[in-house]
């Protein structure tokens, strides 16, 4: 039978002596991924020093609130001018067909958008400054800019977007604006400065 002297040296043998650092780091880890999974939102103390969402891993799988609601986003322009354009939807949500049952590779973009948005609303109470910071927020906001280029950006300097929760196909709710980024400037093809220089 183990006695207390017993438990109380292997307790100090793992707390101190060689690899304890190493010991004591992977515990609080082990114990910040524990409470990260708990719904009540006073165990999320310690993930939410969490900056880059890397430490503390959400592994619930099993969500006790499944998704019922997707992700819409609309992003508007400011050119040199400083005229704001009309707010523009970004068309990720394909019609259903039958044969989306078998085989549907079309709904990864949807998929990505809501992962996404999921991400950054996640990370709202952390302060609108960490969340600029986000790799969802710097993924969403360069595709924006390439999209955006694509469309042939002229004299569009740079771009602000919005994240609208709605309910698919149920009319009957209303959208729901989420989050509203700040500006985000439009990077410059190569050469595009010079080639104004020269003009």
């Amino acid at each position: 039978m183990t006695t207390a002297p017993a438990v109380l040296t292997a307790l100090r043998a793992t707390f101190t002596g060689p690899g304890a650092p190493a010991r004591i780091t992977a515990g609080l880890l082990l114990l910040g991924t524990l409470a990260a999974q708990h719904p009540n939102l006073s165990f999320h103390r310690v993930p939410r020093k969490d900056r880059l969402n890397a430490a503390f891993p959400n592994w619930r799988f099993f969500a006790p609130h499944p998704a019922q609601h997707d992700f819409e986003i609309c992003y508007r322009t400011l050119n040199e001018a400083g005229e704001t354009s009309l707010w523009h939807p970004v068309e990720v949500i394909q019609g259903r067909r039958p044969g989306q049952i078998v085989w549907f590779p079309g709904r990864r973009p949807e998929k990505a958008v809501f992962d996404v948005g999921s991400e950054i609303l996640q990370s709202l109470d952390k302060g609108f400054g960490v969340v600029t910071r986000q790799p969802a927020y710097r993924l969403l906001s360069a595709h924006l800019a390439r999209h955006i280029a694509k469309r042939g950006a002229g004299d569009v300097k740079g771009f602000q977007f919005t994240m609208v929760r709605v309910a698919g196909y149920d009319e009957s709710e209303e959208p729901e604006i989420v989050f509203v980024s700040p500006y985000n400037p439009l990077p410059r093809p190569a050469g595009a400065g010079r080639a104004r220089e020269g003009s």
